[in-house]
């Protein structure tokens, strides 16, 4: 249920949420056979089935051939995993440090509700845990699941639940709140690290107190 958060620059509207954990973005998130990687292959194509169309890695033009990472890349030899939002003043998408990687940055995934409510990929969130009682300032980094109840493995990790990998765990119960504000990224700021994230958010004035 929406709800309007009062008295704030930015008041922002909130979604109670479980989270499956979204890996896509990470350099490390899916790789060959026999490579240690965040998740499954079967996860990074449409209905979890190796047989669905690819949407989690880069792949060569007209093929389902995976782009591999080059010797300067941060894991050579794994595939190129991609976010919907991305770094605009990188133009090789073949370059991983181009997208938003999920192990080191907090992001949600924008769904319908988000959608609604004139959310767009970069706006800025916050996320909290009534389990755990943590909130952490996060970025709207992905899209594709209308639910919209899917977060980065940084964020599960920062709202304190040991997770280690997005293959079988998730935060399955309704525990999660996460409050969208519309409309405070409109220069597609993008962040390398969560420190810096942290800052411009709280430079914002956006509230993470629930």
């Amino acid at each position: 249920m929406a709800q309007a958060q009062q008295q704030t620059a930015h008041p922002g509207v909130e979604m109670r949420a479980f989270l499956h954990v979204d890996v896509d973005g990470a350099p490390n998130a899916y790789g060959p056979p026999g490579r240690k990687a965040l998740d499954f292959e079967k996860n990074a194509h449409e209905g979890a089935k190796l047989s669905g169309k690819v949407v989690g890695y880069l792949t060569e033009k007209h093929s389902r051939k995976p782009v591999l990472q080059g010797p300067n890349d941060p894991y050579p030899g794994y595939y190129i995993s991609t976010t919907g939002f991305y770094d605009r003043s990188v133009d090789d998408e073949t370059n991983p440090r181009r997208y938003v990687n999920a192990a080191k940055i907090n992001y949600v995934v924008l769904g319908d509700f988000g959608r609604r409510h004139h959310v767009k990929l970069g706006d800025f969130v916050a996320v909290y845990s009534s389990r755990t009682k943590k909130s952490v300032y996060a970025i709207v980094g992905d899209e594709g699941n209308p639910s919209g109840c899917e977060g980065s493995l940084a964020l599960v990790q920062n709202l304190g639940y040991a997770i280690t990998d997005g293959k079988e765990d998730s935060v399955d119960d309704t525990e999660i709140t996460i409050r969208y504000f519309p409309g405070t990224n409109p220069n597609h700021l993008f962040f390398n690290s969560q420190a810096k994230l942290d800052a411009a958010a709280k430079a914002m004035g956006l509230s993470k107190a629930f």
